[in-house]
């Protein structure tokens, strides 16, 4: 089942080159197994940097973030 968005555009060459950076930032924080409040703090300021959060940025977070947190795959420490 292919699933498509409404007003959905094509990423430009920056936009695929932040979404990278995002995605490199939040593996390395989560490389260890344990992801810290100060590496999630870290990760919510780059996806607000510019001012805007995309659809493809919370996708991330989802699929590399929450749902790994969710399957024990990785550890919350916000201590």
């Amino acid at each position: 089942m292919k699933s498509e968005r409404l007003n959905q555009r094509e990423l430009t060459p920056e936009e695929k080159q932040e979404l990278e950076k995002l995605r490199a930032m939040i593996e390395s924080a989560t490389a260890d197994g344990v992801l810290t409040k100060y590496e999630r703090d870290r990760i919510s300021a780059a996806m607000r940097a510019d001012g805007k959060v995309t659809v493809e940025e919370l996708e991330l977070v989802r699929t590399l973030m929450q749902e790994k947190a969710a399957t024990g795959e990785i550890k919350l420490d916000y201590s």
